[in-house]
């Protein structure tokens, strides 16, 4: 990582909410992910495995964040996705796999969006001001002509 991601990133993580950390653990892993594909590309034997060895601190830092005691049904999906992936990071390893990588990193980026919308969905129902900078939702996306959102017809 070069200083200036670092530096945004350590940026990005002040203040962040629980959210936000999240989303920002799973920019690392995507990260490394593509780190290590690159390597292994270039046939960078010893880059690939501190690149892969880094990820898999990292899934571990996510996984300590489960709750695994209330967390019900997704503490459930998580704990089996992150096992899912340290042996997958494993087999790509021992395969010599950049496509492997390159495919958990797809995998990461899709979760991540999930957690961003999600992001977006408590903030909007904590705050809407904060959720849409920009007005609000109707400004943003304008109802068609001659629509309303409500009838107050008698």
């Amino acid at each position: 990582m070069n200083p200036s991601e670092l530096a945004y990133r350590q940026t990005a993580v002040e203040g962040a909410s629980g959210f936000g950390l999240l989303i920002a653990l799973y920019d690392t892993l995507a990260g490394d992910l593509r780190r290590a594909a690159g390597a292994q590309r270039r046939n960078d034997i010893a880059e690939r495995c501190k690149e892969v060895t880094h990820a898999l601190l990292v899934i571990g830092y996510l996984e300590d964040w489960i709750d695994r005691e209330s967390g019900g049904e997704l503490a459930v999906q998580l704990v089996g996705f992150y096992s899912s992936m340290r042996l997958k990071l494993i087999e790509a390893q021992v395969k010599q796999s950049s496509e492997m990588l390159e495919e958990q990193m797809r995998v990461i980026l899709g979760i991540r969006g999930t957690w961003q919308e999600l992001e977006l969905r408590a903030t909007a129902a904590m705050d809407p001001a904060r959720a849409f900078p920009g007005g609000e939702p109707r400004d943003i996306f304008p109802m068609p002509e001659g629509q309303r959102m409500f009838s107050c017809s008698a």
